[in-house]
């Protein structure tokens, strides 16, 4: 069940051919800073900033701050299991095929499900917060602002991967600022000392000051693991890097840092220079950047972070795009899907795919997914779960001696993570459980009547012969 480890053109003899006869691949065209700005632009810390850790705040309040620094630690043992495993199984399938061929089809079949649940859900949800920064300009309605930044993503994740790394590079830059003027304002203006930031209390209903339990914490682990998600897409795009086996850990470990220190240290800034618990529990940011500075700060900041909105908009439509070609390639479909998904474009990405991930991204926007964020949370969990699996057994059988980055402390720390993922599944929502299993058994199902039947002609996950030791 494990022997899914294979050259393209040995596994795929029918995909959607080059002019050659050869199936599709995609080029190498980035080093490790091309890779890492559009890595660090999918996690996006500005939005990531304004959009989610605002929710953190109503329900953590001043320990908002202390979950995001424990579920960063957790990360740094994720992101050890990506480098390894993505050094070892280079491949756009990214998650699925790193957990295919280690654990095998089945469970690499529901890693793939769950990412594509998350990278599908998440930029619209996310989109549809630039109204509300570009408010201080022009009034937008939430869902056709979503679905015009979708568009536009789509439209640039047509375009060269080279190209886009220097486009998100320059959004990202003011993306930084805008963290880096939150931060500023907010530690100049500290009405309470480091000790707030364990002091575990959140504005309760009446004015009342409510204790944040332990419980609380332990649940909104699943988000904060969420927070800085985004360094897996050094994983997605390891097909395009060069030099795979040296530059995918180096981005996956240099961006979880530097995404934790720019979203880390505003909410720590934040913490500290909210006037009152009540205002840092509403965690409406820009407001508190007005009131720290003036209308025009508050206006550049919200302007930045729209941009920023835009950036991860367009980085997640090229991470998702690469995940669906990528299963195209390795028949996941019924053939003539395959053969549209796995079709390139005069500059080199899949296009159809791009197509599919943007505009049914763009129709999102009209839909109510304040659910779907606990669903994201628990895929999330979920999936780094089982990548921790599959990094447990990244040393057996032949790939004991194949090249790659190896992680310090094997096998304790896969060992640790998949005990530490499993709580905090135990401890979300049944609501969101439930969703999230339902979509895994609908899964199952597929893989059951569909995939299985023809294992010796679909879901056959591959790597590319190029890649260098």
């Amino acid at each position: 069940m494990t022997d899914t480890l294979r050259p393209v053109e040995q596994a795929l003899p029918d995909a959607a051919p080059t002019a050659s006869g050869s199936p599709q691949k995609l080029k190498r065209s980035i080093g490790i800073v091309g890779g890492t700005l559009l890595t660090l632009s999918c996690v996006t810390p500005a939005s990531t900033l304004f959009v989610v850790v605002p929710d953190l705040f109503s329900s953590l309040g001043t320990a908002t701050a202390l979950t995001i620094a424990i579920g960063s630690l957790l990360c740094i043992a994720v992101a050890f299991c990506y480098s390894e495993l993505g050094t070892l199984i280079p491949s756009a399938g990214g998650e699925y095929a790193m957990v295919s061929t280690m654990a095998g089809r089945l469970a690499g079949w529901l890693v793939f499900v769950l990412s594509l649940l998350v990278v599908m859900i998440v930029p619209p949800v996310i989109a549809m917060g630039t109204a509300d920064y570009l408010a201080p300009i022009v009034h937008l309605n939430p869902s056709m602002a979503g679905a015009g930044v979708m568009l536009l993503a789509t439209l640039a994740g047509l375009l060269d991967l080279r190209a886009n790394a220097w486009i998100t590079g320059v959004f990202l830059v003011l993306e930084v600022i805008a963290a880096a003027v939150v931060a500023v304002l907010g530690f100049t203006h500290s009405r309470r000392g480091v000790d707030s930031l364990t002091s575990m209390q959140v504005a309760g209903s009446g004015g009342h000051t409510d204790t944040v339990t332990a419980m609380l914490v332990v649940s909104g682990l699943a988000i904060a693991l969420f927070i800085t998600q985004g360094f897996s897409t050094a994983v997605y795009l390891s097909e395009e890097l060069e030099n795979p086996r040296r530059n995918v850990a180096r981005t996956v470990l240099a961006t979880l840092a530097i995404s934790t220190v720019i979203i880390l240290v505003p909410v720590v800034a934040i913490t500290m220079g909210a006037s009152d618990l009540s205002t840092l529990t509403g965690g409406d940011i820009s407001s508190m950047v007005t009131a720290w500075s003036n209308s025009a700060v508050g206006t550049f900041v919200s302007l930045c972070v729209a941009l920023a909105i835009i950036n991860a908009g367009i980085v997640m439509v090229i991470q998702n795009s690469r995940v669906l070609f990528a299963s195209a390639r390795d028949k996941a479909w019924p053939e003539p899907v395959n053969q549209s998904l796995s079709r390139l474009g005069r500059f080199g990405s899949p296009w159809v795919a791009t197509l599919l991930v943007g505009v049914p991204g763009a129709l999102l926007c009209f839909v109510n997914l304040d659910t779907l964020y606990g669903v994201t949370g628990v895929s999330v969990t979920a999936m780094y779960l089982l990548v921790a699996v599959a990094a447990l057994l990244a040393r057996r059988g032949q790939h004991r001696h194949t090249p790659a980055w190896r992680m310090p402390l094997w096998p304790a720390m896969p060992v640790l993570l998949i005990a530490v993922l499993a709580y905090i599944l135990s401890q979300q929502e049944t609501t969101y459980l439930l969703w999230t299993g339902g979509i895994t058994a609908v899964a199952t199902l597929y893989w059951a009547f569909y995939l299985r039947p023809r294992r010796e002609t679909r879901w056959l996950v591959s790597i590319p012969e190029d890649v260098q030791a």
